[in-house]
């Protein structure tokens, strides 16, 4: 598999922005998490165009990981700014 337990350590703490080292829950490292299968994801599709199953999950990963930033924008406007600079994602 393309995400092993160490690459999802590796993102988790180099997100920099997780409390500890088993901060999974977070919204900070489930942005980081889903920011990494999209870029997987829309590499994947860039060969295979026609791949319309993979098409569909990477449009619910980026749903995801975008009501995830829009609840970080209500709860902490800084948090939700520290992680767009953090991952270079544009708003």
């Amino acid at each position: 598999m393309y995400l092993t337990t160490e690459k999802k350590q590796e993102i988790f703490s180099t997100s920099g922005h997780a409390k500890s080292a088993t901060d999974t829950g977070s919204a900070e490292s489930q942005i980081a998490l889903f920011t990494y299968r999209i870029s997987h994801l829309t590499e994947h599709l860039k060969v295979h165009k026609h791949d319309y199953g993979t098409q569909l999950g990477l449009l619910k990963l980026v749903g995801k990981r975008r009501r995830l930033l829009n609840y970080l924008l209500k709860k902490d406007i800084t948090r939700y700014r520290a992680i767009l600079a953090a991952l270079g994602l544009r708003k």
